[in-house]
């Protein structure tokens, strides 16, 4: 400093103002947000934790206002703070999806967002609209079957069940749209995302030179659009890098990022954490150990299948086949304060000291019901083999070895409808659990690349805003490998006895299983 002024960063005096991108992204567990230089470096990061609110059985919410807006603001300020100086290039933000917000003119939720498939209240609607418009009409023309993963049935339990808030609302949006909106005004939704707005989107008609019969080029599909959404305003389809304004000033003063910063679309978390790992290439699958345990492959045919999801990809002419599970980490954070609010490597520590196959302890973990391959919101969490020589590890190890056993059964229907699955990589903050990425990979037989970089979709966001100004090609990736799981050979033969046993559990206790759905209230 000279008298109080900081000298101009200026090439002649010897300087060079570094440059910078924001990602954000709006998870279920936390929002995280970093500042990324032009060759991936991150310069800093910040988290907000935050929990999602569970107002009854079987549905999962957030304020978007409330608790997202305000999280990106303070996370806005942090970052700025900690620039130094930096010229901010761009910004992208991805979030939990698909999401549910509706607001008036104005973007004040009219309600709580609904989130995606952990929320399973629109069962009924799921049902009557299959019904509507055909079961087989909506696989072929969206690429997916309805479930509670669909938008659209959200949308009209919303306007069945709160007519007074369906009324005030003129715009929907999901977690990332929303924030876009709060920073620029533009109202869009980005194609990906409209991709699982199921039943309110035809995917493209020619995507890799393959033809979804009787399906119109991506957009909205009116006729349904107009059904189920009424008076709402379509939003404006994008891709997830395209810029879609500039922060304005009252966002600018909320966030504390400059004024005129271009803003990418963004999309759903998961995918853009694959773009953040470099799963790219058809063959490549990101598996996210997250707060639930995502599958997205990489695929170049179209391939509807009424128990996974097909949609767009982050880029025009990409596709992926997609599944999710409704718990994974999520099942361990409960266990984590069921056994005095260990810590996670206190887990792996106790679980670490079991052997594989939890001396015969299985774990269903269905504590939120289901959703790949079973699409049941009244499964539930079930333990089988208990005995008084269990300790707290086997409880620990049940619960990794359950959802490595679903995330095989997954894996295997992936499989069993495309392209091989030539490459997995891990991402998510489970994936830095050795004790349960081995389970995984013993599991399932199959390798597990770990990248270096683990931030999550934060990072694919600042690389999306990279790409969207112009600065970077489509082609770039900011990803390297750090490390390998393989799996061990030695114990493939109990696990794939005990994976038997585990694929004949829900069948069994199906009946039981809805019965005590029900007196949970839980129709």
């Amino acid at each position: 400093m000279i008298g109080g002024v900081r000298p101009e960063r200026t090439q002649e005096r010897g300087f060079r103002m570094t440059q910078a991108y924001i990602g954000m992204d709006i998870g279920t567990g936390s929002t995280k947000a970093v500042l990324c230089s032009t060759e991936g470096k991150i310069l800093y990061s910040a988290t907000r934790r935050h929990q999602m609110q569970i107002p009854r059985q079987g549905w999962a919410e957030f304020e978007a206002q409330d608790v997202w807006w305000d999280e990106v603001c303070s996370l806005g300020h942090e970052l700025m703070e900690h620039s130094d100086g930096a010229e901010i290039l761009g910004m992208c933000v991805s979030g939990m999806g698909p999401c549910l917000v509706l607001t008036d003119d104005q973007l004040a939720p009219v309600r709580p967002a609904i989130l995606y498939g952990v929320d399973m209240r629109a069962h009924r609607e799921i049902e009557s609209q299959t019904l509507r418009y055909g079961a087989e009409t909506i696989l072929q023309e969206c690429g997916t079957a309805l479930s509670s993963q669909a938008v659209g049935p959200k949308i009209e339990w919303v306007r069945r069940h709160e007519p007074d808030a369906f009324d005030r609302a003129t715009r929907l949006f999901g977690a990332n749209s929303y924030v876009a909106a709060k920073l620029t005004g533009a109202y869009v939704q980005d194609h990906h995302s409209a991709s699982q707005s199921d039943p309110l989107y035809s995917m493209p008609g020619d995507v890799g030179g393959l033809h979804a019969p009787d399906a119109p080029a991506g957009s909205w599909h009116r006729e349904r659009w107009n059904d189920i959404c009424g008076h709402l305003e379509a939003p404006e389809l994008v891709w997830p890098h395209d810029v879609v304004g500039q922060i304005h000033a009252e966002a600018a003063h909320a966030t504390g990022i400059p004024r005129g910063t271009p803003v990418s679309a963004g999309s759903v978390d998961a995918w853009v954490e694959a773009l953040s790992a470099g799963v790219r290439a058809p063959g490549d699958l990101m598996l996210m150990y997250g707060s639930t345990m995502f599958l997205t492959h990489t695929v170049s045919e179209f391939t509807a299948h009424p128990q996974l999801w097909l949609t767009n990809g982050v880029f025009p002419g990409t596709l992926t086949l997609a599944a999710g599970m409704a718990t994974s980490g999520s099942v361990l954070g409960w266990w984590q304060k069921q056994l005095g609010d260990l810590s996670f490597p206190e887990l792996d520590a106790l679980a670490d000291e079991v052997p594989p196959g939890a001396e015969g302890l299985l774990s269903l973990p269905y504590y939120a019901g289901e959703r790949t391959p079973i699409f049941d919101p009244r499964a539930r969490g079930t333990l089988v083999g208990l005995t008084l020589s269990h300790g707290r590890g086997h409880l620990i190890r049940a619960q990794y070895e359950g959802i490595g056993f679903a995330v095989r059964q997954v894996l295997d229907l992936l499989e069993s409808q495309t392209q091989p699955i030539e490459r997995i990589v891990a991402v998510g903050g489970g994936a830095q659990s050795p004790v349960w990425t081995q389970a995984v990979s013993d599991i399932t037989g199959r390798e597990q690349e770990i990248p270096d970089q683990t931030i999550g979709a934060s990072y694919g966001d600042a690389l999306l805003a990279a790409i969207g100004t112009g600065h970077l090609d489509t082609g770039t990736t900011w990803a390297s490998t750090a490390t390998v799981v393989r799996p061990r050979a030695e114990h493939r033969e109990l696990y794939d006895r005990l994976f038997q046993n585990y694929e004949s559990l829900y069948p069994a206790l199906k009946p039981v299983m809805h019965e005590l759905a029900e007196i949970q209230g839980q129709s």
